[in-house]
């Protein structure tokens, strides 16, 4: 009999292996937003987002609700890595009718204690308090929590469902302590794992192996759907205790467990708890031993009735008998007292028992800790996870074996993570204090932040102005007086028309805009178009030599193309994508004002690019080139979407630069001749604000950056927007922000200072949802910077600020282009496609949903379409030489 009870209470591997499963599903159930209610494992979020770095400092006031007490503490931190705090403290006995009576008298009673612990003290300035209160709470806010449910003995009336915090603070008002505020509020798992976080040392994991049974860590905080942070981390209270109520547990539930939990104030809820806990560990060996003497298999013929009292073996006489060498005779004198007549063998089964039971809850809290640390491993994305856990409990410093057995159950239900277990010396109050530290140094960084961070985040009004002030530059461009003045040059590109669909016919096109450039041929069908091309090099010294040798190897590359297409002796319209400035003067006529991108070849600055062309090909004697129209990126962009749709009057280009055409009608463009009809206008958005319109949203960073650039004061527009400069921008807050110590503990590595070398596409990573915080400091361990995950928090909302700024300044822009283009033609309402092409439209996580949000805010009255291009370049020349054939054909 006794060897079976020795078998129902030990739980083999496997089982322990399935269980962990079982709670890694329950944890995942518990903050998932849809699940969370009915959840066995609450996973409740906690709103501490961050563990001590050790340079807290100050003085901070403690209270801690404990089973029949009150504990205050005053905990001053010198911000010397909180190595030595300095510690004073008092305790107050509790009379058992204020656990039961009304809740207004507890918290009258806790506030006495605060302020009879601080008669003696001179605090006039604001003494911040952490407030440690070990009962389940639904909290919205590390100073506001709801009371879920009182356990422990307490049932205080009128308490549940309300906010605890502000209960506390107005018995502490009446007490007329006006500067005690209280900031935080924790139970007291997470102040074990704050205790514990101390010397360097950070902690993310806490146990409480006590009456009660608890675990918190610090979770991804996008997985926290039940909480509003989406970045960095956040400690998350498991309420790990409820684990099992839903029968998960049941095939490892032995008939004793069953007996103390029918016995319970909460029969079938809280099995985990009542597994492990110790308030339920001498209640378990108590009905092990009714059990054995029935079967008399103990205290054979003698009376075990005191056995049948609830309480009379309590934990701690259990853990004497498990601990002490000389066992049997431990054990003797504990039945003896109960009055008991034990035998020398009843003695010893009565400690085997006692070692099994205990043994099981070790066993037990090691697969609820596998299954936290193999999920922290999983979620940030680890092949090994390195970490520290906080312990703290009766159990843990009362059971000689119990750590050892919790950490080699441990290792091998999680062998891939290393946990090095923290014994709390200064139990949850110490780490109470480090939590209000914690918050209050929190709190302080946010306002520096926020004042670094103030002069990107613009206003809705300030967004109004830069879309009346682009208007106003667009109206500038567009007329023939005003026109050489403008910052928006509004340059004429004489495409009257978009693609209709019945563009039929093969067509060349050229894509020309860096090193590498592309020779297509692209083939309208009813059925849809076919294209093939080729890309080739242009060598360095071509694009910085002669402008005859540069226009001669494109020629010498088109036919090489052709050849090998087998259009040789074809003549074929082509599409010239030159993707350099130019004033154009014709379809197929474009002045070059100035090379980018590394080219400077003589003798082509002020020519006409397609001349230039069409004397190469004369030159190489190639007769089948027929140079129909010219055009830059934004209007391929406009054509290829037009192809597919109709209402697609628009082309946005927002990647390495950003520039914006559109169908304007006619009789506005004061610069060309005519009145009937539509033409495209490039507009060329980049300068907007080079006359200085812009001035007084350009914050420090940005005259930094245009002051580093190859043509301050040129291109403001662009500089606030484009993949060019957005990591340049960023760079330079960080600089600022590590020189005010908001950073990297202010070290900076020197790769900091080097131009260029934060990336735009970092910006894009670093703002990926979800994105594992391991993956934010490897991007900046590359740049050589020590970051913390904090750092890592700090560094996505630098980015976000960067890229919102510039997504709501694109929709300023672009707002004042379609209602425009909505008061042209005299309609309350425009429906439009706006083409779209560039990396950071395209690759960015949330650039292109700020846009669309903005632009829908500032022109109510325009539907907008977007529509993603697909080789607007290469296909949007094609198409453009078909619409102008389709436009000239008789």
């Amino acid at each position: 009999q006794v060897q079976r009870a020795l078998r129902a209470l030990t739980i083999p591997l496997e089982r322990l292996q399935l269980m962990k499963n079982h709670m890694m599903q329950a944890m995942r159930r518990g903050l998932c937003r849809r699940t969370h209610a009915q959840a066995t494992v609450r996973m409740l979020p906690t709103y501490i987002c961050a563990t001590p770095d050790g340079t807290e400092k100050g003085d901070f006031l403690v209270v801690e609700l404990c089973q029949s007490k009150v504990q205050t503490l005053l905990v001053t931190l010198l911000g010397d890595g909180n190595l030595c705090p300095q510690m004073t403290h008092e305790t107050f006995d509790m009379p058992e009718e204020i656990m039961k009576g009304e809740g207004e008298m507890l918290f009258d009673f806790i506030a006495q204690c605060v302020s009879q612990f601080l008669a003696d003290s001179s605090f006039q300035e604001r003494l911040p308090l952490g407030f440690v209160f070990p009962f389940s709470c639904r909290q919205t806010q590390l100073d506001k929590a709801e009371l879920i449910s009182w356990s422990k003995g307490f049932s205080c009336s009128d308490v549940e469902g309300k906010d605890v915090v502000q209960l506390l603070q107005l018995a502490i008002n009446k007490q007329e302590l006006s500067h005690v505020e209280v900031v935080a509020l924790m139970n007291d798992t997470v102040g074990t794992m704050m205790t514990c976080s101390t010397e360097g040392r950070p902690c993310e994991v806490a146990l409480v192996m006590d009456k009660g049974s608890n675990c918190c860590f610090m979770a991804e905080a996008h997985l926290v759907e039940i909480a509003k942070e989406t970045s960095g981390r956040m400690c998350i209270n498991t309420e790990w205790g409820c684990f099992g109520s839903d029968g998960i547990l049941s095939d490892i539930v032995t008939p004793y467990d069953e007996c103390v939990d029918d016995e319970s104030s909460s029969p079938g809820e809280k099995r985990f708890e009542k597994m492990v806990g110790s308030l339920y560990l001498g209640e378990i060996v108590r009905h092990v031993l009714i059990a054995m003497a029935a079967e008399k298999a103990l205290f054979t013929g003698k009376s075990v009735a005191v056995l049948k009292e609830k309480g009379v073996l309590k934990t701690q006489q259990v853990l004497e008998i498990v601990n002490n060498e000389e066992g049997v005779a431990v054990t003797q004198r504990a039945l003896e007292a109960l009055g008991l007549q034990p035998s020398e063998r009843d003695c010893s089964r009565v400690q085997q028992i006692c070692g099994a039971v205990v043994s099981r809850a070790a066993t037990l809290y090691a697969a609820g800790l596998a299954a936290v640390l193999t999920y922290m491993c999983q979620t940030r994305q680890l092949d090994q996870l390195l970490v520290n856990v906080g312990v703290d409990g009766e159990l843990y410093q009362g059971h000689t074996r119990f750590e050892e057995i919790l950490q080699s159950v441990t290792r091998l239900l999680a062998p891939e993570c290393v946990a090095t277990l923290l014994p709390s010396t200064d139990g949850s109050g110490r780490g109470a204090a480090m939590v209000t530290a914690v918050a209050l140094r929190m709190e302080a960084q946010c306002r520096e932040v926020d004042e670094v961070l103030a002069p990107l985040r613009l206003s809705r009004a300030d967004l109004v102005q830069v879309q009346a002030l682009m208007r106003q530059e667009m109206e500038l461009g567009l007329g023939q007086e005003t026109h050489a003045s403008a910052s928006v040059r509004m340059l004429p590109t004489y495409v009257c028309s978009t693609p209709d669909g019945t563009e039929q016919g093969e067509f060349l096109a050229l894509d020309l805009g860096g090193t590498n450039f592309r020779v297509l041929v692209v083939d309208l069908t009813p059925e849809g178009i076919r294209m093939a091309s080729e890309i080739y090099v242009i060598p360095t010294d071509i694009m910085k030599g002669t402008g005859e040798a540069l226009f001669d190897h494109i020629v010498d590359c088109i036919m090489d193309f052709q050849l090998k297409q087998n259009l040789t002796n074809h003549v074929l319209p082509l599409g010239f994508t030159f993707s350099f400035p130019c004033e154009q003067v014709g379809l197929d006529k474009a002045l070059l004002l100035t090379w980018t991108k590394g080219f400077s070849a003589s003798d082509c600055v002020g020519q006409d690019v397609v001349q230039l062309l069409r004397e190469a090909a004369q030159r190489k004697h190639h007769i089948g080139l027929n140079v129909v129209a010219m055009l830059n990126d934004t209007v391929g962009t406009m054509m290829s979407c037009g192809y597919d749709d109709p209402e697609c009057e628009i082309g946005l280009i927002v990647g390495t630069g950003t520039n914006v055409c559109y169908m304007e009608e006619m009789r506005n463009v004061g610069t060309v001749e005519g009145d009937q009809g539509r033409m495209c206008i490039n507009t060329e958005w980049g300068a907007f604000g080079n006359n200085g319109c812009l001035d007084h949203i350009l914050t420090r960073f940005d005259k930094v950056v245009d002051d580093q650039t190859i043509n301050p004061g040129k291109q403001r527009f662009e500089k606030l927007i484009s993949g060019m400069y957005l990591g340049e921008i960023v760079r330079h807050i960080l600089v600022e922000m590590t020189d005010r110590q908001l950073l990297f503990h202010g070290k900076p590595s020197p790769k900091l200072y080097c131009r260029d070398i934060f990336k735009t596409k970092f910006l894009s990573t670093i703002e990926l949802n979800g994105l594992a915080l391991r993956q934010i400091r490897k991007i900046l361990h590359e740049l050589e910077l020590n970051a913390s995950y904090e750092d890592s928090v700090l560094m996505r909302e630098v980015c976000e600020a960067v890229s919102l700024r510039a997504a709501q300044l694109c929709a300023a822009g672009l707002a004042a282009v379609v209602e425009k283009m909505r008061e042209n033609r005299g309609l309350d309402q425009l429906s439009v496609t706006v083409g779209v092409d560039g990396t950071l439209y395209k690759l960015h996580p949330n650039f292109s949903y700020n846009l669309k949000k903005t632009l829908q805010d500032l022109a109510p009255n325009c539907t907008v379409t977007f529509m993603l291009s697909e080789d607007g370049s290469g296909k949007g020349a094609a198409l453009v030489a078909a619409v102008a054939c389709r436009n000239t054909s008789p």
